[in-house]
């Protein structure tokens, strides 16, 4: 019991709760006040720290590590994901343009119901047949029906 009287402990075990409910709330937000945690641990091995310095590291860390690695990691861990479930969905599949598509111009076209943005290297007229051959994130690259037959 001892042992749980330590405060790197209990901030070590804070970090690995908030680490642990990082899986079951989505967001990627309380792994960084995970590792706000951590870092205030691993500084309480080295340095005597009162109780308002540690919490002034912990949300200190916190929000610096947000600002510096959350976009980037989020962008890593769900870009391909993403991409990768559109490409199952749509590659392949018909729509209609809803808009006029030509070459650098984006429109939109409709596909099981839904409006998506797109772009083609085609000249699309509005309510032509169109295939899904690709996307960028959630942005289709289509081209006529009309040039695939």
């Amino acid at each position: 019991m001892e042992l749980f009287k330590n405060p790197a402990v209990l901030w070590f075990i804070l970090g690995f709760v908030l680490f642990l409910l990082e899986f079951m709330l989505p967001g990627l937000i309380l792994f960084f006040f995970a590792v706000g945690a951590w870092i205030t641990a691993i500084l309480l091995l080295f340095f005597d720290l009162s109780v308002n310095f540690q919490l002034a590291i912990f949300l200190a860390a916190s929000v610096l590590s947000i600002v510096v690695l959350r976009k980037g990691l989020k962008k890593m861990m769900w870009a391909r994901k993403i991409s990768n479930e559109i490409e199952d969905e749509l590659i392949g599949k018909s729509g209609i343009a809803e808009t006029f598509i030509g070459p650098g111009q984006h429109g939109t076209v409709e596909f099981k119901g839904t409006s998506w943005q797109a772009r083609s290297e085609d000249i699309i007229q509005k309510g032509e047949r169109v295939t899904i051959i690709g996307n960028d994130s959630i942005l289709l690259i289509v081209k006529s029906s009309k040039t695939l037959s």
